[in-house]
């Protein structure tokens, strides 16, 4: 084995977005490690100032087609902040609704396309499904019931139009949601059987103790409302999210790392969702957490396909509940008047904790956006996992140690497209 070795990944696969890493060893010393986001930035922040506050849901939905949801949500938030209006309760359980099958849709992508590829040897899904059609045939599922939700809900499944700030422009019928009952069910038994398939994959003995950030509520498992929550006592109104963390550019990526305010990497997504919250799980979801030995806390990050989907079993049976208990409201929102002030907005995308935070003028025209998603905030986690991982694998052939190294990358399920949103630019002359 030579003293000095690089490895150098110039485009990561099966990650959404361009990126790639860069590794050099000095015998089995990690010398330099770099997690690089090269994605062009695409300046959504500055395409939101100078628009009326009501057009910010349909803009940054535009942001991800994976997870459009979540953007329109906390926008709809941040900008209900700032007009200090509260939703209903019925207008925010069909938030929560259309919000399951963002869920749904997005794990059952990753778990069977993404990810499990990298626990069982192959290239990609559509390799895998040579080998296990029923496997890649229950994702497909699985992802076209989320599908199903969000076009229900949202008019149509990629990049939604039917939210608003204020609740909805048409709200459901009964009937279009009790259709829903039966493949919902389906649905249901599938992620349980993903649960267990996942469960039993090899999982690399390794473990971080991580600071994780997540939505918390007392009553329900958070996903779009409650307070701002960590494993080290941090306990925050949403409003106080700039007071906590910062962003700061690095040389090697065009997206924004996020730390704490005292300069430490931190945890968003399902591990932390699930560490901070399992709790209120649902009822089969808490069994089939149980039954895979997730324990309270989970700080294997290889395990955070086991808990993508354990909220599946749980965004399935959210789903069946609300419509269960579905009475269509009168009104479909209410009415939202501008104000001149600053709202601040989260959700639980599926990646993890996404911010907003927008500033309005008297006439509703947005002056100022600042949008932090989850993959931004995980950028120095998993630099900070691959230092850590490196050491025990240093002994691997070239391309199995890269193999292991962009698995341990897919972990978080980075949306790099997401994170590329912003960049401050200058330049200095000499």
């Amino acid at each position: 084995m030579h003293d000095e070795r690089d490895i150098t990944v110039d485009y990561l696969a099966r990650v959404e977005g361009e990126g790639g890493f860069h590794l050099e060893l000095r015998g089995d010393e990690v010398a330099d490690l770099k997690f690089r986001i090269f994605e062009p930035p695409r300046f959504f922040e500055a395409l939101l100032r100078g628009r009326r506050f009501g057009e910010a849901p349909d803009i940054t939905a535009r942001i991800c087609g994976i997870c459009p949801i979540a953007y329109q949500v906390s926008a709809c938030n941040a900008m209900e902040d700032a007009a200090g209006v509260d939703v209903p309760d019925e207008l925010q359980a069909l938030r929560r609704l259309i919000y399951c099958g963002e869920w749904i849709e997005s794990h059952a992508l990753h778990v069977y396309f993404l990810h499990a590829p990298d626990f069982l040897g192959f290239e990609s899904g559509i390799a895998m499904a040579e080998i296990f059609p029923d496997r890649i045939e229950t994702g497909l599922a699985l992802k076209k019931m989320g599908n199903t939700l969000m076009t229900i809900l949202g008019g149509r499944e990629i990049h939604p139009i039917n939210l608003r700030v204020g609740g909805f422009y048409r709200v459901p019928t009964r009937a279009e949601l009790d259709v829903l009952v039966a493949p919902l069910r389906s649905a249901l038994d599938a992620a349980i059987e993903t649960t267990r398939w996942v469960a039993g994959f090899p999982f690399p003995d390794f473990a971080r103790d991580y600071e994780f950030v997540a939505l918390s509520h007392p009553t329900e498992y958070a996903i779009h409302q409650g307070r701002i929550l960590s494993n080290r006592g941090l306990d925050i109104a949403v409003d106080e999210w700039p007071d906590w963390f910062r962003e700061e550019h690095v040389e090697w990526s065009n997206a924004l790392h996020a730390r704490t305010r005292d300069g430490r990497s931190y945890h968003v997504g399902p591990m932390a969702r699930f560490s901070l919250n399992s709790d209120r799980l649902t009822e089969q979801a808490r069994q089939e957490a149980d039954r895979a030995g997730l324990g309270a806390t989970v700080n294997n990050p290889f395990q955070s396909i086991v808990v993508r989907a354990v909220e599946m079993v749980f965004a399935c049976e959210e789903a069946l509940r609300i419509i269960e208990g579905y009475r269509r409201p009168v009104q479909p929102s209410i009415p939202v008047a501008p104000a001149s002030a600053t709202g601040h907005g989260v959700s639980e995308a599926p990646r993890g904790l996404l911010y907003h935070r927008y500033t309005v003028d008297d006439a509703g025209v947005i002056t100022d956006a600042h949008i932090v998603p989850p993959t931004s905030q995980n950028q120095l986690s998993i630099e900070e996992d691959l230092r850590a991982f490196v050491p025990g694998q240093v002994h691997l052939p070239d391309d199995e140690l890269q193999w292991k190294l962009e698995q341990a990358i897919r972990n978080y399920d980075p949306c790099i497209s997401c994170a590329t949103h912003f960049l401050d630019f200058s330049v200095e002359r000499r």
